[in-house]
């Protein structure tokens, strides 16, 4: 027996070819590859050995053949053995059916026809997951100190974030303004095996089409006027860790046209070269558009979807997630105690109702600045409702202006369009300050003033 072989593993599939395929691939890898056509017959040998890695099939023949009988089998994997580790194959590619199994307690999936350096990376990941859970319990939830809350959306957000981040698996993360998508995004690049490498962030929509090329591929000097010397791009900078391309819907289709050759090659050909570089990023990205409306308009690549979205988490906004208003709001008013150098004050009850009421249309990043201005501009130790008033932006559905009460049947970006404007009317043209009172970054009011032709 060769040295350095680990493990030993299971293949459960009932297609002879796959089974020879997988024990040749296997069997130079690791101590001992057994193989089952027929899963009636896994029980029996699960009660007779341990495995440290299973490889099952999901698409067992049957009159329905939906995948299915994969999820019924990990079931009665798990169900003997909860410390199963599981890696579903198959011919599907299914993101809804594959989320489904990791939520069920798979460890990864893969789809045939596999890569060989794919289904070893993911094996090996596996064979380290399990020897660091055994190991390492303590650290499960290192990576989410800043991602509060007890609700059970959240708690549900949590669970995904520990199934998927050790694979290898592209994530595109949906949700509203202020969610907290960059947050996601960083727990599960420090739960990954890429956590020690870098995680690179980018809002490719603050860029224009002329830098894009350059700040993702990067540039050898002389590629144009300003390139003073060669640069790398965000590609290039992430390269071995997790690159996350924020507000991905926004971008244009040449853009999109760019960025899915890349992810297609796996390498990109800096400005003022010919020669194109190897990169190996985890890719992770995310965007407030709805990207599937896009793609049915043809907006946005539906290609470019399959790309990125191998595994979907949907952020809920903070409305739909009971109680957790209060709970971030005592975390925020603690820190911004600290930091204002204040005793960290409490909730008076009639201002715990206010919270709560709240709609909450900035979600999170919006609470986040309303217990800022209260913990600043409050008179006591004792947070009153009067200390949180809610912006124009905040307000903007419940109160709209004068100018435009009376229609009420007025669209919603013309509402937008509207509250923009008075806002910035009132800030005298200030776009930091604008910004901050509609619980924006710059960036993103800067796109509503690009959109809305203002």
């Amino acid at each position: 027996m060769a040295t350095g072989k680990i493990g030993s593993v299971l293949v459960v599939d009932d297609e002879t070819d796959v089974l020879f395929a997988m024990k040749m691939l296997l069997k130079t890898e690791v101590k001992e590859v057994v193989t089952e056509k027929n899963p009636d017959n896994l029980l029996s040998i699960l009660s007779k050995e341990k495995f440290d890695v299973i490889f099952l099939d999901m698409n067992f023949k049957s009159a329905l053949n939906t995948g299915n009988e994969g999820l019924f089998w990990l079931r009665q994997i798990l169900d003997k053995d909860k410390d199963a580790t599981v890696i579903l194959i198959t011919a599907y590619g299914d993101v809804e059916l594959a989320v489904k199994s990791l939520k069920q307690g798979a460890f990864d999936f893969i789809v045939k026809p596999w890569h060989n350096d794919k289904l070893l990376e993911t094996l090996h990941n596996a064979l380290k997951a399990k020897g660091q859970k055994k190991t390492d319990k303590s650290t499960a939830s290192a990576g989410y100190t800043t991602i509060l809350g007890e609700s059970e959306a959240i708690q549900d957000i949590l669970y995904k974030i520990e199934k998927i981040a050790p694979t290898e698996a592209n994530v595109l993360i949906l949700g509203e303004n202020g969610t907290g998508k960059e947050l996601v995004a960083r727990a599960l690049h420090e739960k990954s095996f890429r956590a020690s490498k870098p995680f690179v962030s980018v809002d490719v929509a603050a860029l224009t089409e002329s830098l894009f090329e350059s700040e993702l591929f990067g540039f050898k000097k002389g590629a144009f006027t300003d390139a003073k010397e060669d640069r790398k791009g965000r590609f290039e900078a992430a390269n071995g860790g997790t690159l996350f391309l924020d507000e991905i819907g926004n971008i244009s289709p040449a853009m999109q046209a760019k960025l899915l050759t890349v992810l297609q090659n796996r390498q990109v050909t800096p400005l003022g070269s010919n020669t194109p570089v190897p990169v190996d990023i985890r890719l992770i990205s995310a965007t407030n558009e709805p990207i599937y409306d896009l793609a049915a308009k043809n907006l946005f690549r539906k290609d470019l979807i399959y790309r990125i979205n191998t595994v979907e988490i949907t952020l809920p906004p903070l409305r739909a997630r009971d109680n957790d208003a209060e709970l971030l709001a005592r975390h925020f008013a603690g820190i911004y105690a600290t930091k204002n150098h204040k005793p960290e004050p409490e909730f008076a009850p009639a201002t715990l109702h206010k919270l709560k009421q709240h709609s909450w249309p900035g979600n999170v990043r919006e609470l986040q600045h309303a217990v800022e201005r209260a913990i600043i501009l409050a008179e006591s130790n004792v947070l009153q409702p009067q200390d949180f008033s809610f912006s124009a932006m905040e307000m903007a559905p419940a109160a709209p202006s004068p100018a435009f009460a009376a229609d009420t049947s007025m669209p919603l970006h013309e509402l937008e369009r509207e509250t923009i404007r008075r806002v910035i009317d009132k800030n005298k043209g200030n776009i930091s300050k604008a910004a901050k009172e509609l619980g924006l970054t710059r960036t993103a009011l800067y796109r509503r003033l690009n959109k809305y032709d203002i």
